[in-house]
């Protein structure tokens, strides 16, 4: 009866009482077309998060009109099929008016978006798509590329920029009355987060996901100017925070959820003027009240030289520390003007936040100008020798639609492949701007996975873990396999992967043909068998690795250069600072640093003496 009159009422011109916000986060498709998808995925959509709370203050504060029942769906496409027809069923059968929305969409995600809007604009729904590709567009480029253009003229609307501040008030009104926009562009205008609406999604999402936990953003924005990076062009320069109370306020409402574990999306919360009380509210909650709550962050390489973040985080629950690494080669950093790096501080770092018990990951990208094949995988012995990384993954060098690479590309006309599905970082997109042809940059990158995820490597890696009194071992070694297997025998990178491939047959990219199922079914279930095989191959070899490194005579003696405590003449003997690109000029620059400082403090203490005399 609810939704008949609600037809009715339609059929009248008269707005209905009932709305649909239909939320879907897409995935993206992999090298046969298929959807990247998961029985259980790997981290939680933080962009589906933030605006299912946005949608709720929405819904709570009446915003359609008195007496308007707004019903919310969510769908995050990683590890939940997402069918447009049942959801068509489902809005003719309940009655009412709705917007689809798709939220967070990365420029590898938008093929994927536009195949799922295609059947809800033909069954009269609209659709409006916003995320990081169409903010990015906007922001860097003189005009629309094609795809966004040929979506428009297929009837969709877009969202440029963020939705707190009531923005989303204005789509959801303007869709409930049949009059969406064509462009909501909001990017000359970055809203305040202090007070807004936290980050939350129904634990039907946790559970979806492999370690049952949520992610969330503290804050948005980062001060540096790297040219590969679109945060910088779509989010700002300037870091937008979310309050203590905020932040104390998510932790509870997933904790009674019995969600304890949190990924911070922030990309450097070391960045973060409030990260102090942040992190002492955290450790109010887990020492004062016992709540077992633990965090995964991303820093730069300079956090351990703000007193006391390394220490605080590793109190307030921070058991992984991703860092942007990025190169060990002075030359590549500064082209990419990523002159926050020093590589004269990766030692000390890492060493710091391994002596602090945390579980370090290092982001590596690969095809900086001053790269070959050759230095590729020289470079990579030298981390193995020389830092104390637990886990490196590596990146093609991509021109992200939003970056300031890809805006020098696109202005010079230069190539780069036109198909966005492939701009997830795992995939060759352009033309090596140096001396490598496109096989050798390819060959480089698959090798790069293989050199340094040895199972000899893999052992050194258990041992220094072993070593350290604080160390997490077996959890160590999960993490280690989670990102070789997954490159190994997934073919996706680790960061989109997860637990148990799903496929389906229907779904398949609009631009390649329905496999026939008696091909489909059979490659399909095979490969699941054959994987499970090597999956436990894998696994076996591994776990007998950890426990030769955890029966070891010298387990807690055992020491090695990556490990060891630095010595008076370290910088004298490292291939790190004399084998990379660049890096004895940079020692050079830390030398003259050092002397310019103390130099500085000779100076100052001089004149206080002075003064004092």
């Amino acid at each position: 009866m609810h939704g008949s009159a609600n037809m009715k009422a339609a059929a009248a011109g008269v707005a209905p009482a009932l709305f649909h916000f239909v939320m879907i986060k897409p995935t993206h498709y992999d090298d046969d077309g298929y959807p990247i998808q998961w029985l259980r995925s790997a981290i939680p959509s933080n962009t589906l998060a933030c605006l299912n709370a946005l949608a709720e203050d929405v819904r709570k504060r009446e915003v359609l009109g008195p007496g308007v029942e707004m019903r919310l769906h969510t769908y995050d496409e990683t590890n939940r099929r997402v069918r447009p027809d049942k959801i068509v069923e489902m809005i003719r059968r309940e009655g009412g008016r709705a917007l689809i929305g798709f939220v967070g969409v990365q420029s590898n995600q938008f093929p994927r978006a536009v195949d799922l809007a295609k059947p809800f604009l033909d069954a009269g729904l609209p659709v409006c798509i916003g995320g990081f590709h169409v903010s990015g567009c906007i922001a860097m480029l003189p005009e629309l590329p094609d795809d966004i253009k040929a979506a428009q003229a297929m009837g969709m609307s877009f969202f440029a920029g963020e939705a707190e501040e009531r923005r989303l008030d204005e789509v959801l009104r303007d869709a409930y009355r049949g009059a969406l926009k064509p462009l909501y562009n909001y990017m000359d205008a970055l809203p305040n987060l202090v007070g807004e609406p936290p980050p939350f999604l129904p634990r039907k999402h946790v559970q979806r996901t492999v370690g049952n936990l949520s992610s969330i953003d503290l804050g948005r924005g980062c001060p540096y100017q790297c040219s590969f990076c679109t945060i910088i062009n779509v989010q700002g320069r300037k870091s937008r925070i979310r309050s203590a109370d905020d932040l104390e306020k998510i932790v509870r409402e997933n904790y009674a959820e019995g969600i304890k574990r949190f990924f911070i999306t922030d990309d450097n919360f070391a960045r973060n003027k409030d990260w102090e009380p942040l992190f002492d509210r955290m450790i109010e909650m887990r020492e004062g009240e016992g709540m077992n709550i633990g965090f995964t962050i991303q820093v730069d390489t300079l956090c351990h030289k703000i007193p006391g973040f390394i220490e605080k985080a590793t109190r307030a629950g921070v058991r992984r520390a991703f860092i942007g690494l990025e190169n060990i080669n002075p030359d590549n950093l500064i082209a990419a003007k990523k002159r926050q790096n020093k590589i004269t501080e990766y030692r000390e770092m890492l060493q710091k936040w391994r002596n602090h018990g945390a579980i370090t990951y290092a982001g590596y990208i690969l095809g900086f100008p001053a790269d070959s094949k050759a230095s590729i995988l020289r470079d990579i012995e030298i981390i193995k020798r020389e830092l104390p990384i637990d886990i490196l993954e590596f990146f093609f060098l991509t021109p992200l639609p939003g970056s300031e690479d890809h805006k020098v590309l696109s202005s010079k006309g230069t190539w780069m492949d036109p198909d966005m599905n492939k701009y997830d970082l795992n995939h060759r997109v352009a033309h090596h701007s140096g001396g490598m042809s496109d096989a050798e940059w390819e060959e480089a990158y698959r090798a790069a996975w293989e050199t340094f995820y040895t199972p000899e490597h893999i052992y050194t890696i258990l041992r220094r873990t072993c070593a350290n009194k604080i160390g997490r071992p077996g959890t160590t070694l999960s993490t280690i396999l989670w990102f070789y297997l997954t490159i190994l025998y997934e073919g996706v990178h680790p960061l989109e992967s997860g637990a148990f491939r799903l496929k389906y047959r229907r779904d398949r990219r609009s631009s390649l043909p329905m496999e026939n199922p008696l091909l489909f079914y059979p490659k399909h279930w095979g490969g699941i068998v054959v994987k499970a095989f090597n999956y436990a191959r894998v696994y076996l070899r591994c776990k007998a690795l950890l426990k030769k490194a955890l029966n070891a005579p010298d387990r807690w003696t055992y020491s090695d250069l990556a490990i060891a405590a630095p010595k008076a003449d370290e910088f004298d003997a490292l291939d790190l600072y004399h084998a990379t690109t660049g890096g004895e000029a940079a020692l050079k620059r830390k030398y003259r640093d050092d002397n310019i400082r103390a130099t500085g403090h000779a100076k100052a203490e001089q004149a206080t003496a002075t003064a004092a005399e």
